[in-house]
């Protein structure tokens, strides 16, 4: 397995997932969603529009929330320059936008292509809560699992006793203090979508009223919630990145996707689970394509890393993925909740952005989302958000019950 050597981030951006497109009476939300992120990152990349050469979408249930699918056809509407371009849709849960990125990484690694636009979008909050987990729960394989109305609180809460079982320490007062977290990060990021949220200790603490609880030990403090948004990047090869760089008069080179890993196994959560009885780790896949990622990067584990933005839909999908990135040994993720190291003046913050529990997660873009943000902490532009020094940083996205799984490393040549 090679490593990655030529797929570069020229430019990005990403919609306010604080907005509600229905309740702002937008029609044709997704489309909009889409234009907006789109013409942003190409923007912020500064090219011809022209220059894009092939397009790919990532979304998880368009025709589910809103009637529409066929997505891929959607983006060459956004400009006259585009009417022709080629584009198809991702759909991997929440991995959607990682497969999107994968797919334009190989068009740029294989040659076909020097300029590919990456677009992640989902429109959401046009049904009620108990309708939209409801529909979520399509990603879980319902004629071999029963889940549940609420398929992912109960997932999740089946992998919370999981992890309890197989080795202890974890407690709520943790799994609290991980929410806190992104809750103070979100509070800087201007398009997160807690930013402005009003919260006590109560919100977060063992209290029925205040927080109650959504399935077995998960509260509502736990759960991510329901979003809006877009989020696009711009990617290239070195040489388009080349002649990028001198006719913009940089000095370097832009960010580049230093290393990346790819896993998926079966989607039925106790499929997954039985599989790993005799492992160190609850998802060795996940393990694996975390550690693929590091070794296309050319770096040893997380202590080459200076920032990561991982998957917490839940809380404990957060804890979960402390081990497995290897931040601790295994089964010993609360020692690093303990000593604050996940925190922003931490040796490895975690979620600058506040992550998809605070800053939102609109289930189709957050793959997108990770890897702009991601790029924009290694240029040293994360405004309120940036960890000082940044100069790689991890990605780690996951669909249904971690079961299609996706890692990047960015980074600076």
């Amino acid at each position: 397995m090679s490593s990655t050597r030529g797929v570069y981030l020229l430019g990005g951006a990403q919609t306010d997932f604080k907005r509600n497109l229905a309740a702002e009476g937008v029609d044709d939300g997704v489309f909009s969603l889409m234009q907006e992120a789109a013409l942003g990152a190409v923007a912020d990349a500064a090219i011809d529009p022209g220059d894009i050469q092939r397009g790919h979408v990532g979304n998880h249930s368009s025709e589910i929330f809103t009637g529409q699918s066929h997505l891929g056809a959607m983006l060459p509407a956004v400009m006259e320059e585009w009417r022709q371009l080629p584009s198809s849709r991702h759909e991997a849960a929440c991995a959607s936008g990682s497969m999107a990125a994968l797919g334009a990484m190989a068009d740029i690694e294989a040659g076909f292509y020097d300029v590919v636009l990456v677009v992640g979008v989902e429109q959401m909050r046009n049904v009620p809560g108990t309708v939209a987990a409801n529909h979520l729960g399509c990603a879980s394989w319902r004629s071999r699992e029963d889940l549940g109305e609420l398929a992912w609180p109960t997932a999740f809460d089946r992998i919370a006793d999981e992890i309890s079982r197989r080795h202890g320490g974890m407690t709520t007062e943790h799994l609290s203090r991980l929410v806190q977290n992104s809750r103070a990060n979100a509070r800087r990021n201007p398009l997160a979508q807690t930013r402005d949220w009003v919260e006590t200790a109560a919100s977060f603490a063992d209290d029925d009223e205040t927080n109650p609880i959504v399935q077995g030990s998960l509260r509502k403090s736990d759960c991510g919630r329901i979003s809006d948004g877009a989020s696009a990047v711009v990617l290239a090869s070195r040489e388009y990145a080349e002649r990028w760089r001198v006719e913009h008069g940089y000095s370097g080179l832009p960010p580049r996707i230093k290393g990346w890993g790819h896993s998926t196994s079966s989607m039925a959560l106790d499929e997954k689970l039985r599989a790993s009885v005799d492992s160190e780790y609850l998802f060795p896949h996940l393990r694996a394509a975390i550690t693929d990622s590091y070794h296309r990067a050319g770096i040893a584990g997380p202590g080459d890393l200076d920032a990561i933005e991982l998957h917490d839909c839940f809380s404990i999908s957060s804890y979960m993925a402390i081990d497995h990135l290897g931040i601790t040994e295994p089964g010993k993720a609360w020692q690093a909740i303990e000593d604050g190291r996940m925190e922003m003046d931490g040796s490895i913050p975690v979620n600058p952005s506040g992550g998809l529990l605070s800053g939102g997660h609109p289930v189709g873009a957050t793959g997108v989302r990770m890897l702009n943000d991601a790029r924009l902490q290694v240029l040293d532009q994360a405004g309120e958000t940036q960890v000082e020094g940044a100069r790689n940083v991890a990605t780690l996205n996951f669909g249904g019950s971690v079961a299609t799984v996706a890692s990047f490393v960015v980074g600076r040549d």
